[in-house]
């Protein structure tokens, strides 16, 4: 779109550079859009020098306003954000944006799948029935479609022979006492010889007797067959006319007593508080739907709308209610009791010559159970990358993100990502929310996006941030992204402004947003309790050299050191070194938690250590003592070791890891360079 916007108003074509990490040289295009054909043309092409050493550039000279330049910037901002991978400059005449890339990692190769059942519009379902060299329905959806294989394939099939041919309804066979079929087999023959008729009657009678229930075409091949072995055991023709008049007969026979057979299957569909009255009324009025010579073929729409006439006339009638759910549970009984047909689907070139019946398979596809599509037509940008595009635009003191596991939506995977960045050079203002479908940012139409409503409608006070009236977008120095990445991202409208309010998409969104809001949250509350320490510890540093200044001169004793003091009152981690000929480490736990120091003591003569919890390492004439003790709750842990006689008692640098500063005491006998 930007290539021909640019051609039709500057008339000048694209300059495309685009160089591989392995050519000595980048190739230079200009290429333009032909209009009639909407198809690319390369005007000229030339070997070139370029400073890069591989990449792509486009471009692009058009006439243009620049009345929405916040909006342009704003693009641009997002597009470095989403796309931490590239290198994004805009030069304008008076503003010169530019944002390095944040990482050299590319983007995941994707890999074309076919399209799924469930995601395939009539429209391309037709054009691909068109252009397939499949014939039989099974081997076009076997071969067009990703994740069908023979047995979804035959479930799909079923389901449009369903909707196509609809289902045939079965019938009980006549009962003992009723008057059988095999008599009205035998009127309906003439001319055919008695023994040949009553065997051909017998047989057809006993086929049909192995069938708890008899639809039309168990009729008929019930009656081919009776057929074909009395014709070669007899040598009597029993031809076309003879067959039908013997269906007609025995199918006449079969659904005599269709009312008392409906009159079973609704009893069973419906509660016990039915009056019988009722259901024998809805019974007949059902029964009265299937004529007695019609083969009782009907679709599954089709039979609701019987079954919803016949029980709103009972209802006028009778003074009985079905409601919703009884008629319902009736349907789904009359439907399992009615039989799949046994005609072949229609071929491809049918369908796709008939908008009606493509419109049945495309029914029957979207019904079927089919696994999900792969995911490797996707590439997420990684949580990773996601803080790493933050970090790029954004100075903020924090970062989380978070990136779901694939889902699905009407056959189409789809994978959601989310990012928070919070602090530092941020406005305190209402959060900035930062939407995006396959790394391109949707900036208008923001009211109108899935991703603004979800994140509306998060209680965002349960993750330490303020939220106006509890709901709407939450307020601070605060940036919320998310990024939908799939084959085909649902929008509200053609020009793609906005994600639209599909319930899978919105759950994930929510999903992902919350997982990146749960770090917030700890981030938060840690800095709130650091703040709240950090207060108390200034008021105890004030406090307590004034009381020790008091006590010293009360008691008459030296200046007492307050640090060991201060931390046990602050719960810190104390770390305690003590020389007097041997040297004395000491790490003493005041938190209400195991805490595992990692000490590095780094002296100038080599140590003697008794004990195997500590290591000693030489390196450039000096020796560095490591010691990493596990300390419980109120307990200590102590390392002594000795230094040669003619060592002195020289300075040694302390360092401890593994400790957050904020909880951490060291209290040395000596000056020390210490570092946390």
């Amino acid at each position: 779109a930007a290539v021909l916007y640019a051609q039709l108003t500057s008339g000048k074509p694209a300059k495309i550079t685009s160089r591989t990490q392995s050519s000595d040289q980048a190739q230079y295009f200009e290429l333009i859009v032909d209009t009639d054909t909407n198809e690319p043309e390369i005007s000229a092409e030339q070997a070139t020098e370029w400073d890069r050493p591989h990449g792509t550039r486009i471009e692009l000279e058009m006439e243009a306003n620049m009345r929405a330049r916040q909006q342009l910037h704003e693009y641009i901002r997002n597009t470095a954000v989403v796309n931490p991978h590239a290198r994004v400059e805009l030069r304008e005449p008076e503003t010169h944006l530019k944002y390095a890339r944040a990482t050299d990692q590319l983007p995941a190769e994707t890999e074309e799948i076919r399209p799924h059942p469930h995601g395939v519009e009539l429209g391309t379902l037709i054009k691909m029935a068109e252009e397939t060299d499949s014939y039989s329905v099974s081997g076009f959806l076997q071969g067009e479609f990703t994740r069908v294989g023979q047995k979804t394939a035959e479930s799909i099939v079923d389901g449009f022979r369903d909707r196509h041919y609809g289902r045939a309804m079965s019938w009980r066979p006549p009962a003992d006492h009723d008057p059988g079929v095999a008599p009205a087999v035998e009127e309906a023959v003439a001319n055919k010889g008695a023994e040949a008729t009553a065997d051909f009657a017998e047989r057809v009678t006993d086929q049909l007797g192995e069938s708890e229930r008899i639809a039309h075409h168990h009729v008929e091949a019930a009656v081919e067959a009776a057929g074909d072995a009395v014709q070669t055991e007899y040598g009597t023709t029993f031809g076309a006319t003879v067959r039908e008049n013997a269906v007609a007969a025995a199918w006449e026979r079969v659904t005599a007593e269709r009312e008392s057979d409906l009159y079973v299957l609704i009893d069973a569909a419906t509660t016990t508080r039915k009056d019988d009255a009722a259901i024998q009324g809805l019974a007949e009025r059902l029964a009265a739907k299937f004529d007695p010579g019609d083969r009782h073929r009907v679709t599954h729409g089709r039979l609701q709308e019987y079954l919803d006439r016949a029980a709103d006339m009972t209802e006028d009638r009778d003074d009985a209610t079905f409601g919703d759910t009884a008629r319902e549970n009736v349907l789904e009984e009359l439907w399992g009791a009615a039989d799949r047909v046994p005609d072949d689907p229609p071929q491809v070139r049918a369908i796709a010559e008939d908008r009606d019946t493509a419109s049945e398979l495309l029914e029957a596809m979207r019904a079927a159970d089919v696994i999900a599509p792969p995911t490797n037509c996707l590439a997420p940008i990684t949580d990773e990358l996601v803080e790493a595009g933050l970090q790029k635009v954004y100075d903020a003191d924090f970062y989380a993100a978070a990136t779901r596991d694939a889902a699905v939506h009407g056959g189409d995977p789809f994978i959601v990502e989310a990012g928070i960045a919070y602090g530092g050079e941020l406005e305190e203002r209402t959060a900035d929310v930062l939407r995006f479908a396959n790394r391109v940012p949707l900036v208008y139409q923001r009211g109108a996006c899935a991703t603004t409503d979800v994140i509306k409608g998060i209680g965002w006070r349960n993750y330490e941030l303020d939220q106006p009236g509890g709901s709407g977008l939450p307020t601070g120095p605060a940036v919320v992204m998310v990024h939908v990445a799939s084959t085909n991202v649902p929008f509200t409208s053609e020009s793609k402004d906005a994600i639209a309010n599909v319930p899978e998409i919105e759950h994930e969104i929510e999903l992902a947003v919350r997982e990146a809001a749960r770090e917030l949250k700890s981030y938060l509350k840690e800095r709130r309790s650091r703040q709240q320490r950090r207060q108390k510890q200034d008021k105890l540093a004030t406090i307590l050299p004034a009381m020790a200044e008091k006590l010293a001169a009360v008691t008459g004793r030296g200046e007492l050191d307050i640090d060991a003091t201060l931390g046990r009152i602050m719960g810190d981690v104390l770390v305690t070194r003590e020389q007097n000929g041997s040297v004395r480490l000491t790490v003493e736990n005041n938190a209400d938690t195991n805490a595992e120091p990692e000490l590095t003591e780094i002296v100038a003569a080599e140590p003697t250590v008794e004990t195997d919890a500590a290591t000693v390492v030489e390196m450039d004439d000096e020796w560095f003592i490591r010691w990493a003790p596990t300390v419980g709750p109120g307990e200590r842990a102590t390392l002594t070791y000795d230094l040669p006689t003619d060592a002195g008692d020289g300075a040694a640098t302390v360092s401890v890891e593994g400790i957050d500063e904020q909880q951490l005491t060291i209290d040395t006998e000596r000056e020390t360079d210490t570092t946390r």
